[in-house]
């Protein structure tokens, strides 16, 4: 099998400037572009900690992946057991599951987070595990959840700054938990209540690129912050665990990640193609890929396409890859693949095929 390589170098020619420091005060912090996952910035981003209320992030996912948010809930007994931060929801009271999202994450309502685990589980213990399997299968590698909420007296959740920046990437998919977690001012009029809940959040009123987030607080796991921002086309979240200073740190962070990356998108999917190939049919890509470099950056960066000669193919076939590296190591691999367009039969060709297939079927029919 024949093989071409071509390599592309992605130069951009752009006068480089000093990455300069950045000042957070968190026992563990991390800054993550929340489309690629790299990581911009790091400090004990593995050291495992209480996280308190960010806890609500991954009990936010499950119910809105559940797609019952249209559902009505009625409050258990269960709410009975809660304290601490709340949003006074009552025994019997009925609400619906995307209310109570709302205020899980505007209010940090613990009330709210046992009758969500409750309704979407059966149980708590049940949604627990839900939530556990949830953290495996996005690729949190050193998290346990033990309750829905963040409460730590009687249970305690332990993650890190890179697992919570994970998950908050993987929420940030969901149109509802972007809608939701990114609200400023909710107001709920229903079963002879009305509600006003104002967004704990302050990074969304003090920082203008700010979208969404999570805040969390216990005397052991002292103050926990997640959030979100969008400038350009750069989306990235920040996590902050045990920081006094939470907001100055993540106002911080986000302005070292704004003022020496930039997004630069390395592949097009709808411009992309390849003169000098194998195939008379034309090659494609079915993803597009943008990566956050510093300007310094774009000098190493490689862009190496890989063309496989098949003697035989159809419509489809993967038949290479676009191989992008930084600094020899390959930060992403995207297939090639090769498209055969079916030619337009005329309508003698039809009639012939017709013809054929009568004659084939009286054949059968006398055997």
């Amino acid at each position: 099998m024949k093989k071409i390589i071509l390599v592309v170098l992605f130069l951009i020619l752009l006068f480089p400037k000093e990455v300069l420091a950045i000042s957070v005060t968190g026992s563990s912090a991390i800054l993550m572009d929340m489309d690629s996952g790299r990581v911009l910035y790091q400090k004990n981003p593995d050291e495992k900690r209480l996280i308190a209320s960010i806890t609500k992030i991954m009990t936010a996912t499950l119910a809105i992946e559940s797609g019952k948010l249209d559902e009505i809930v009625t409050v258990g007994e269960e709410v009975l057991t809660m304290y601490g931060s709340n949003i006074y929801i009552e025994l019997g009271e009925k609400m619906s599951l995307r209310d109570l999202v709302y205020g899980l994450l505007l209010r940090s309502g613990n009330d709210a987070a046992i009758v969500i685990a409750t309704y979407i589980g059966g149980n708590e213990e049940k949604f627990v595990e839900m939530m556990n399997d949830k953290a495996k299968e996005i690729g949190m590698k050193n998290t346990v959840f033990a309750n829905s909420h963040g409460l730590d007296e009687v249970t305690q959740n332990y993650s890190t700054a890179r697992d919570m920046a994970i998950l908050s990437s993987y929420a940030n998919q969901l149109d509802e938990y972007r809608k939701i977690s990114g609200t400023k001012k909710y107001i709920l009029k229903g079963d002879g209540k009305t509600y006003l809940w104002y967004n704990r959040n302050k990074l969304l009123s003090s920082y203008e690129f700010a979208t969404g987030g999570k805040t969390g607080y216990t005397p052991s796991a002292g103050r926990t912050l997640v959030t979100t921002a969008l400038k350009d086309t750069l989306a990235l979240t920040a996590v902050t665990l045990n920081d006094p200073d939470e907001y100055i740190s993540h106002t911080n962070l986000y302005q070292y990640g704004y003022e020496n990356y930039q997004n630069y998108q390395i592949i097009d999917k709808d411009t992309f193609a390849i003169d000098q190939n194998f195939y008379q049919d034309p090659v494609y890509v079915k993803e597009s890929f943008s990566y956050p470099l510093t300007e310094k950056e774009c000098e190493d960066v490689k862009v190496l396409i890989q063309i496989d000669q098949l003697e035989n193919y159809q419509d489809q076939d993967q038949v290479g890859n676009v191989v992008v590296s930084l600094k020899d190591e390959t930060i992403k691999t995207v297939p090639i693949f090769v498209s055969v367009k079916k030619e337009k039969k005329g309508w003698f060709e039809r009639i012939l095929e017709w013809f054929h297939l009568k004659s084939y079927i009286s054949e059968f029919h006398l055997v």
